[in-house]
């Protein structure tokens, strides 16, 4: 999402954390369906009742607000785009039955399906859509997302959200009921993929603007158009019920989805040995007393995790200072004996096994390697470098860290591996996610754990991140020469696919090996324990992390 923005809690093991995003399916052979145990339900045999958990609450319901996995993640399940990310990655068709393209490839026309309605009855139309859209760059919405996924993609949508030209003058047009037309900026590869994503949900005007400042903050507050609904929502849980009103409920196997917001790995475990929930992520004191059995099963995503240096503080704004930090973090002992999971240790900006170069097909990661490495030594020496241009023995510096027991665990390592640069203290502050998220968001931070799930299937959705004053770049970094190349990877060369990848293996080096805007630590893998009798879940490449539409409880 699989976004968001995508800074995650430091939750590599996080049940339904990842956006993955966006990434609906059949019941067999998915690599989301579980295999293990029998198990006790709490709703008794032969319910198709789902009981999951997560590690947070929703912030936010609301499509043009929502930056985080947890919110995409349950946006994903309720609502319905244009598509939706189907099993194998690719698009599949939701509200647009099919598309066309015109030959300069700037104008996109949809087709909406005649038969979809949201969750009062009201049928859902093109206009949806352009309301939806139009809202979410709108400069009085205030929208993250909004400015950051349309703008430079849908034609006048950076000016509209600049306050430069009337919202009227975004690119998309409800020619009528059924038909979407989408005017974009400049030729856009990887367009049909990035329309799955939560932001280009549609909303219905109306019930929107009847609701005003109480939409999406609560089940009554809440209008759906997906697969379910939801019924009860407060800060211990929510619940989904299966609408029988949607489109394709013929195809919706499951009658309601159980979420309990738990944080701590211990209770999650027991709560599903108590047959309480249906699914639980291990952390690493977990997996070794678990990994024989039957239902434990780990799945590999491409969620990047990594310490982004805000450089408008002054230690953090010199070159060495990074660059000590990316080396004297010990990435391999952190993945092996704290998460202890399947989990890589990461020194690049692009995970393994996402994308493919266009003629060879060889893994992007593969092509750049390690872009630095761990070597506490160099570490040192960068260091002192450092503390001579800044005049200053000793340093102190903040950490912004999560409330969840990982993250604590988590928090507490990377400050004592920091600590180990000659004078400098690390000061770790705890805080719940969503004050994270507005911290980030407002740069109130030194240094902070933070993650990426992929937003749609293509390198720019991690290297775009980082543009000059780009919605979730957040770091106070600035560089023509890579705002250059992005834009050149985007523009000149959008239909030119192998120099366009060679330009993005460009552009992360000099993110990461040059300028060390970033500490990439690990990409993540989750283990889990996880009943047999849960059939058909499936796992995203981008956008939520899990799909449900399809999921089914056999067996049980």
């Amino acid at each position: 999402m699989r976004k968001t923005n995508w800074i995650l809690l430091v939750l590599a093991l996080a049940l339904s954390m990842f956006l993955a995003a966006c990434s609906g399916g059949s019941d067999s052979g998915s690599e989301g369906e579980a295999e293990g145990s029998e198990g006790e339900g709490s709703e008794g045999s032969g319910e198709q009742v789902l009981n999951l958990y997560e590690p947070s609450e929703i912030p936010t319901m609301d499509a043009s607000m929502a930056t985080d996995a947890v919110a995409f993640q349950w946006l994903g399940e309720t609502m319905d785009g244009l598509y939706r990310v189907a099993e194998n990655g690719e698009p599949e068709p939701a509200i647009a039955e099919d598309h066309e393209v015109s030959d300069d490839a700037l104008t996109w026309t949809f087709n909406l399906r005649d038969d979809a309605v949201w969750s009062n009855g009201d049928p859902v139309t093109a206009n949806d859509f352009v309301y939806a859209w139009q809202r979410a760059v709108n400069p009085d919405t205030g929208s993250e997302y909004g400015p950051y996924m349309m703008g430079g993609v849908i034609k006048n949508a950076q000016a509209v959200a600049d306050g430069d030209k009337p919202i009227e003058e975004l690119g998309v047009t409800a020619e009528d009921d059924h038909t979407l037309k989408v005017e974009l900026e400049k030729p856009t590869p990887y367009f049909e993929s990035l329309v799955t994503f939560g932001t280009f949900l549609p909303l219905n005007e109306k019930f929107v603007e009847e609701q005003g400042d109480d939409y999406a903050l609560s089940a009554e507050g809440l209008l759906s158009n997906g697969p379910f609904t939801i019924s009860d929502w407060d800060s211990s849980g929510w619940t989904l019920e299966k609408s029988e009103d949607y489109w394709d409920a013929d195809n919706v196997k499951l009658d309601k989805i159980n979420v309990k917001v738990v944080k701590e790995t211990s209770s999650a475990v027991n709560l599903y040995n108590t047959g309480e929930v249906d699914r639980a992520a291990l952390d690493a004191e977990f997996v070794d007393e678990y990994r024989t059995a039957e239902d434990f099963k780990t799945i590999e995503e491409p969620t990047l995790f990594y310490l982004k240096m805000n450089q408008e503080n002054e230690i953090l704004g010199n070159e060495n200072a990074r660059k000590a930090i990316q080396r004297i973090i010990d990435r391999e002992s952190l993945v092996g004996t704290l998460l202890n999971n399947g989990s890589l240790a990461s020194a690049g900006n692009m995970p393994k096994n996402f994308v493919f170069a266009p003629e060879s097909e060889e893994d992007f990661r593969e092509i750049n390697g390690d872009l630095f490495e761990t070597n506490k030594e160099e570490a040192q020496e960068l260091w002192t470098k450092a503390k001579e241009e800044l005049g200053i023995e000793e340093a102190e510096l903040g950490y912004l860290g999560g409330d969840t027991e990982l993250s604590k665990n988590m928090d507490a390592y990377v400050k004592d591996q920091l600590e180990e640069l000659e004078g400098l203290t690390v000061n770790v502050q705890a805080v719940p996610f969503q004050e994270r998220l507005d911290r980030d968001t407002s740069m109130d931070y030194d240094l902070q754990m933070a993650g990426w799930g992929p937003d749609y299937i293509d390198p720019n959705t991690f290297l775009n991140l980082w543009v000059t004053d780009g919605g979730n770049n957040k770091t106070g970094y600035s560089s023509d020469e890579y705002d250059a190349l992005i834009e050149k990877a985007n523009d000149e060369l959008a239909l030119e696919p192998k120099e366009r990848f060679d330009t993005f293996l460009e552009a992360e080096k000099l993110l990461i090996q040059e300028d060390a805007v970033l500490a990439p630590i690990y990409q993540r893998s989750r283990a889990y324990l996880w009943q047999p009798y849960v059939k058909g879940v499936y796992f995203n490449q981008a956008g939520p992390d899990f799909t449900y539409k399809y999921a089914s409880i056999e067996g049980k």
